[in-house]
């Protein structure tokens, strides 16, 4: 079962009231959805979008289900493009934003399209069916600069340059079509000490590929600054990070935007009781801030 990340936390700094109006930019299995929608009844909406065809079908059975899908507007589309779904569908005023980076559990486990490395599947990687690229296409027909280049910016991999080069010189005999062909490349790759951390080897590999896949980083600044215009004055605008480089983006473009007021000084994490029944959210990162002008 999904478990929202940070749901207490989400709802304190969002602090939703009856009939008011959310935007969930990146929605996944829906458990934050479903929340704003709970706080905000009986006549509050909420837009959501997500780039995963399957997520709506989830979110929509939910609906149903707590017969809320009259106040629920759901669309295929990638969060970069909130500005322009937001007006093609007239929903205003908004008074809060959530953007949760995070892969939902049931892309994980369910998908088939190779985010973890944890079962044998295709090396897709893709939100969106739509995306022509895939983590296939990288690892088989990138050159070694470029795949070094990902795996050491968004993986921050210790071993980009040997990896980068095993895949090179897997690929010459066998096309990588499977994360399991990857995982052991990774293996082979690294040192065997690697193998007895806390993280798997393959983790910063696939997190590299899958964000380079979706072009999350790039679309991600470009959502902070449409979701800034869309909110109305005194709107909030949350933000739940689980990398790095996310989080330094995130917390510099409030820090460096005069229309914000940063509400989180210092990310808000998962208590210990949260990471226990949800292990995912221990690398979860929440930063908020309200628009003031």
């Amino acid at each position: 079962m999904h478990i929202p990340v940070l749901q207490d936390e989400v709802i304190e700094y969002l602090a939703p009231k009856p009939n008011q109006n959310f935007i969930d930019a990146t929605f996944g299995s829906g458990g934050h959805t479903m929340l704003l929608l709970e706080k905000t009844a009986p006549k509050g909406k909420v837009l959501a979008l997500d780039l995963d065809a399957d997520a709506l079908l989830r979110i929509s059975i939910k609906a149903k289900q707590a017969k809320v899908q009259a106040r629920l507007q759901m669309i295929e589309e990638n969060f970069s493009n909130i500005l322009r779904a937001t007006q093609e569908r007239k929903f205003k005023p908004v008074h809060g934003i959530l953007l949760d980076l995070g892969l939902s559990s049931d892309q994980l486990e369910n998908s088939g399209r190779g985010f973890t490395f944890q079962k044998s599947e295709p090396l897709d990687m893709r939100y969106s069916k739509k995306n022509p690229t895939t983590a296939e296409k990288i690892v088989n027909f990138w050159s070694k600069r470029d795949l070094e280049y990902i795996l050491k910016e968004y993986g921050e991999e210790e071993f980009s340059k040997e990896i980068a080069e095993a895949i090179i010189q897997a690929r010459i005999t066998k096309e990588i079509t499977k994360t399991n062909q990857l995982v052991d490349i990774v293996l082979k790759a690294t040192p065997k000490w690697q193998g007895k951390k806390k993280i798997h080897p393959a983790t910063k590999t696939f997190q590299a590929l899958r964000m380079a896949v979706n072009q999350e980083l790039e679309n991600l600044k470009i959502a902070l600054l449409k979701s800034v215009e869309l909110l109305e004055d005194q709107g909030t605008l949350v933000v739940i990070s689980f990398h790095s480089l996310e989080d330094k983006i995130v917390k510099n473009f409030f820090k460096d935007n005069p229309q914000l007021l940063v509400l989180t000084k210092k990310p808000v994490v998962a208590q210990d009781k949260e990471i226990e029944q949800n292990p995912r959210s221990r690398s979860a990162k929440l930063r908020a801030a309200r628009k003031t002008i």
